[in-house]
């Protein structure tokens, strides 16, 4: 399944690229995502990489309704990933993997809301990311939150290859709108 998976990331990613390239669509908050956002709960997001779908105007929904944001704080690929407390205005430092973080100093956050990059989703609400594992091991230590793919729907597959690790969202949003299997 490694060659199956390695094949599709590169075809996904290069459809999102040039999808990216050319769209000047925005990601949007769907309504049944704003009803999840509640004061004092932790929204995390992230910095896009390349041609990864923007989540900005979803994290500044979250912060309007007084949601607190944190972002993925990575070391390198032994090391689990941190959701880290960030606002708009803080400093954000390189990271491994391209990534703009929040400094390692900043306060550890416990997600009620994951939002996840990807390279690919099925309507079985399987992902593809990159391969290092990160959103899997944060999904399954924090398996509680509620797990949202951000994507371009050009990222949309039939069918996402899973392994016995991998866990399906909950939702994921592309410009077009939500797919969800029932109200996440």
């Amino acid at each position: 399944m490694t060659q199956e998976k390695h094949a599709l990331r590169a075809r996904l990613r290069a459809d999102r690229d040039k999808f990216a390239a050319e769209a000047s669509a925005a990601i949007c908050a769907p309504d049944a995502l704003l009803a999840k956002f509640h004061p004092g709960r932790v929204v995390t997001s992230y910095m896009p990489v390349g041609s990864e779908a923007d989540p900005s105007l979803l994290a500044a929904a979250a912060l309007e309704r007084g949601c607190r944001i944190a972002l993925p704080h990575v070391v390198d690929r032994a090391t689990p990933m941190r959701f880290l407390a960030w606002q708009p205005g803080d400093v954000l430092v390189a990271g491994a993997f391209g990534l703009l973080q929040p400094d390692a100093a900043m306060p550890d956050c416990i997600p009620d809301i994951i939002l996840t990059p990807l390279l690919g989703f099925d309507r079985r609400l399987n992902r593809i990311g990159q391969g290092a594992g990160f959103y899997d091991r944060a999904f399954a230590r924090f398996e509680n939150a509620l797990r949202i793919g951000v994507a371009w729907s050009v990222q949309e597959a039939p069918a996402i290859p899973a392994d016995i690790w991998d866990v399906p969202l909950h939702a994921v949003i592309t410009e077009r709108g939500m797919i969800c299997h029932e109200e996440p």
